[in-house]
């Protein structure tokens, strides 16, 4: 990957196919979890005749998707769920939409990315959702150590490890070029 940099009002960088085709799959994976999520919503004669979207009143089972789609109030239960009722949805669709313009603007045989502001935004927030979910997936508690398991090259957790590492140098390329406008 050659790193992001500003140049002329857009942002660009140029990606591998390998790694085009990884990002592509993680930013997939993560809509697929979001989907899931969404296909969790009631069926309710209300939202039907209002055309109002409702999400579940309870917060999701799995740690990754509870991790994107955090719990409204922290104090409060009963105010979380109304809130994740009403909310949630508008959320997801959100990071949808997100990770809709990064696999846009991605060329998914490799090559140059070039990003305006919105793009750019965008890539930010779907880059984000897939580290959120691998970090849950490896545990990681803090950036700086690494999570157990892996030590063992060869292991999944490496593998996974090394993934979340690469997409945190992408991550921090474009928020530098970013800062740097």
């Amino acid at each position: 990957m050659r790193p992001f940099h500003r140049r002329f009002g857009k942002y660009s960088a140029s990606f591998e196919p390998a790694e085009a085709s990884l990002i592509a799959d993680l930013v997939d994976q993560i809509r697929q979890l979001l989907a899931d999520r969404r296909a969790e919503a009631p069926t309710d004669p209300l939202v039907q005749l209002t055309g109002m979207t409702m999400g579940p009143d309870s917060k999701p089972a799995d740690p990754a998707v509870a991790r994107l789609l955090p719990d409204f109030h922290a104090d409060d239960a009963r105010l979380s769920s109304g809130l994740r009722v009403l909310h949630e949805p508008e959320l997801i669709a959100a990071k949808d939409a997100a990770a809709v313009t990064l696999l846009d603007s991605l060329p998914r045989g490799g090559g140059p990315v070039r990003l305006d502001d919105e793009a750019a935004a965008a890539w930010m927030a779907a880059l984000n959702d897939v580290r959120l979910a691998l970090g849950v997936r490896l545990e990681i508690t803090e950036d700086d150590t690494p999570p157990p398991g892996v030590d063992v090259p060869d292991s999944p957790q490496a593998a996974m490890y090394a993934t979340y590492r690469w997409l945190s140098a992408v991550q921090d390329s474009l928020v530098s070029a970013m800062l740097d406008a």
